[in-house]
């Protein structure tokens, strides 16, 4: 199924266009695959390195994207079960320092993104067709499930295109 932009609030559409595949479990599975090898290539004596004093630690950004990750799959989740409560917006910047980052050394970080990304991918392969295309209200923007499924993995992709880029002095190559 293929995700129309017009559907997805625009805070997000960004994270969206960066994923290349048209299939949400495809989409998932890739970007959560590239993130682990990521973090594995990453050295654990670096994993508290932050490019800049005001900027999360390696170890904090990917804590995040798991926060993240485990929020959208909540939302798609009671957006699919056809609940139509409005759910709230989370603060990142107030979960970073709650996560426990700097206690956890990267390879525990990097199985439980493996652990929650087959978690993830069990869930949307679960939904139907029409669940998929059921939405419900985040932080006051409407969005349906499939649209989370490719924030999720987009989310992820932006991620990872930071940490190469500004972390690791990189350019982006995909």
């Amino acid at each position: 199924m293929l995700i129309n932009l017009n559907f997805i609030p625009p805070f997000y559409k960004n994270y969206v266009k960066l994923v290349e595949e048209s299939n949400v479990i495809q989409a998932l599975r890739i970007s959560g695959n590239r993130m682990v090898e990521w973090v594995h290539a990453w050295p654990e004596d670096k994993a508290d390195f932050r490019y800049a004093d005001d900027k999360w630690t390696v170890r904090e950004v990917l804590c995040h994207t798991l926060d993240a990750e485990r929020i959208f799959a909540y939302r798609a989740l009671r957006f699919a079960r056809n609940d139509k409560t409005p759910l709230s917006a989370f603060d990142e910047n107030s979960y970073a320092p709650e996560a426990n980052a700097g206690g956890r050394p990267l390879k525990k970080i990097a199985a439980e993104m493996v652990h929650l990304r087959s978690s993830t991918v069990d869930l949307f392969e679960g939904f139907t067709e029409e669940m998929l295309t059921r939405k419900g209200t985040a932080n006051q923007n409407e969005v349906s499930v499939l649209a989370l499924g490719f924030i999720i993995a987009g989310h992820e992709i932006h991620h990872r295109r930071v940490l190469t880029e500004r972390y690791q002095g990189k350019p982006w190559m995909g």
